[in-house]
């Protein structure tokens, strides 16, 4: 994978490559980044950068025997260690590289649920066992073959149990070019004692013109790319994981929701919630988390940080005048836990007729009548 293929990033992409052209390259590096940040796309990068037999200014060359083993995953310098689920106490990662493969191939932005759907999980846990931290051990203990480095990229380390300090000592004196790239998401669940010798590269989340630039190259229309760059947060496999849940203008559908709630519309209510019912789960849970962005924006405008609110114009709009004439900060409160707890119910099956009438009597009842519902008040406290 080359650098030009990778979304965003390009201030991390250019201090990776300075390592490499100032020989600056830790032997143990921690890639820290949220889901879909590009985290292990840019390991991938940075690997085949320093591999590649005739570097470019800015990326590898993509041409080179190096760089072509590098594109299939099919390296024999380049080694893969992920979480796994174990039908043997003797199972390591390299019984599912070939589904490994396939699934980075597909999308270099998977995450474990979809990793999960590439295996016969059943309900194992996945991890990464003392099995596969032996095997690490065995096959870093060879010179490189082909390169000048051997490489192992790790993702999710995570995943390893207190087997993983059996890696201590090979990660902090390794054989000659060898490096250890690990990929995390979450640095609080990594062992300490290997957290302690790595160098920690921060990525950030993506920019949400990143996402909607990606989203926009793969045909989708400004306004709908707009809407969903926002709805993920940065996050671009949560991105494209909408793009073929999304059917429609979310914003336009919960103005609308909070305006027949306002004026206490009954009839008209219970034909809106009889729509939200067949929309479909995905549908229905990715409008609830738009609204739930959309009214956590209005409470940054009505606590005085209008400045971190990065609504687009007709939603910013209509933001303003809710905070100024129709919202307060408890209503804020109030209305984000109704609709998180919603959220909550969707993805676990609740009937969609019933649970949207409900939370749009909730609704009504904060927003016509300004009373809160019963077990709410602990939020104002």
């Amino acid at each position: 994978m080359q650098f030009q293929e990778i979304i965003g990033q390009e201030a991390t992409k250019q201090r990776l490559i300075a390592t490499v052209k100032e020989n600056r390259v830790s032997h143990a590096q921690l890639f820290l980044g949220p889901e879909g940040s590009g985290s292990l796309a840019l390991a991938l990068a940075y690997a085949q950068y320093i591999s590649c037999e005739n570097k470019q200014e800015n990326d590898s060359c993509g041409e080179c025997s190096s760089c072509r083993k590098y594109q299939k995953l099919v390296h024999p310098d380049l080694h893969f260690s992920y979480p796994f689920f174990a039908k043997h106490k003797d199972d390591t990662a390299l019984i599912f590289i070939d589904q490994w493969r396939k699934a980075f191939l597909k999308n270099p932005y998977l995450n474990l649920d979809e990793w999960r759907s590439y295996l016969d999980a059943a309900n194992k846990q996945a991890n990464i066992n003392i099995a596969e931290c032996h095997q690490i051990i065995r096959k870093l203990s060879f010179k490189p073959f082909e390169s000048e480095y051997k490489i192992l990229i790790m993702w999710l380390p995570e995943y390893l149990d207190k087997e993983g300090n059996t890696l201590l000592k090979i990660i902090e004196e390794p054989a000659q070019k060898t490096l250890f790239l690990l990929v995390a998401e979450s640095q609080d669940d990594i062992l300490n004692t290997i957290l302690s010798r790595t160098q920690l590269v921060k990525i950030p989340a993506l920019k949400d013109a990143d996402v909607q630039e990606f989203l926009e190259k793969n045909q989708q229309s400004g306004a709908a790319a707009a809407q969903i760059a926002y709805l993920s947060n940065g996050n671009l496999t949560a991105a494209i994981h909408r793009i073929s849940a999304d059917d429609g203008n979310y914003h336009d559908r919960f103005a609308q929701w909070l305006r027949l709630c306002f004026t206490n519309d009954g009839l008209k209510l219970i034909e809106f919630t009889e729509q939200l019912a067949k929309l479909g789960r995905e549908n229905q849970k990715n409008f609830l988390e738009y609204g739930l962005c959309f009214i956590r924006e209005c409470g940054m405008l009505i606590s005085g940080a209008g400045d971190l609110v990065h609504l687009p114009e007709k939603e910013m709009i209509v933001a303003q005048n809710m905070a100024g004439k129709v919202l307060t900060m408890p209503m804020v409160e109030v209305i984000t836990s109704e609709l998180d707890k919603a959220h909550y119910h969707v993805e676990r099956n609740a009937n969609p007729r019933i649970l949207f009438l409900d939370v749009s009597l909730q609704l009504v009842k904060i927003l016509k009548f300004k009373t809160f519902p019963q077990g709410t008040q602990h939020i104002l406290y």
